[in-house]
């Protein structure tokens, strides 16, 4: 059994959709071992709770406050994680870079989720800037990602699955946004069973 973190900052769907794939035989010896959010009120938090799965809410505020360095907080997320025999860290729309005091106690074993293509749109609001792109005449798609996070490089790293979600004359942001959610959830479960699972 592959025991993973999902760490997540808003409202759950990417998690709810390892959940479902657990639960449902899809990704086959995956146990979600805890969920941790930055945020107390991220819904993904519900959706674990609600799912029976451990949850813990790790603020980064108390950190900044004190004048402590973002090493800190890193390093002791890690050691939570740890205490629950995690073995790999899923990043599904976590909002926070890590630095390497917690990427080196999961070398190329953290995957990251992200809603565009290799080297383009890193960042926050990679939709919106993809939509943006699009009226302006300079592309015609956009696409999800899912990549190893071996080092501090945003949005970076080699990735393991990928795939181009077209944009539409019709598309508003928010179609646009729908679409590429929809597309993120099978891309993430699809990733998980390939790497966690063997499954190609």
């Amino acid at each position: 059994m592959t025991r993973i973190a999902v760490l997540v900052s808003g409202s759950g769907t990417n998690l709810q959709a390892i959940i479902d794939a657990v639960d449902t035989g899809v990704l086959p010896e995956v146990e979600i071992a805890i969920v941790a959010s930055n945020r107390r009120e991220a819904h993904g938090l519900k959706r674990a709770i609600q799912a029976g799965i451990p949850v813990t809410y790790f603020p980064l505020l108390p950190y900044t406050k004190a004048g402590r360095p973002r090493a800190d907080y890193d390093r002791d997320l890690a050691h939570i994680l740890s205490s629950f025999e995690v073995k790999w860290i899923v990043m599904a729309g976590w909002m926070h870079i890590f630095t390497d005091a917690f990427i080196r106690h999961y070398p190329e074993r953290i995957l990251n989720l992200h809603p565009a293509l290799p080297g383009t749109f890193p960042g926050t609001d990679a939709i919106a800037r993809a939509f943006d792109a699009y009226q302006h005449g300079e592309i015609d798609h956009t696409g999800v990602m899912v990549h190893i996070v071996p080092n501090e490089a945003v949005d970076a790293g080699p990735v393991v699955a990928q795939v181009e979600v077209p944009i539409l004359p019709s598309d508003t942001q928010a179609s646009l946004e729908a679409r590429v959610h929809a597309t993120e959830h099978r891309l993430l479960v699809q990733a998980l069973r390939q790497e966690l699972c063997g499954s190609r």
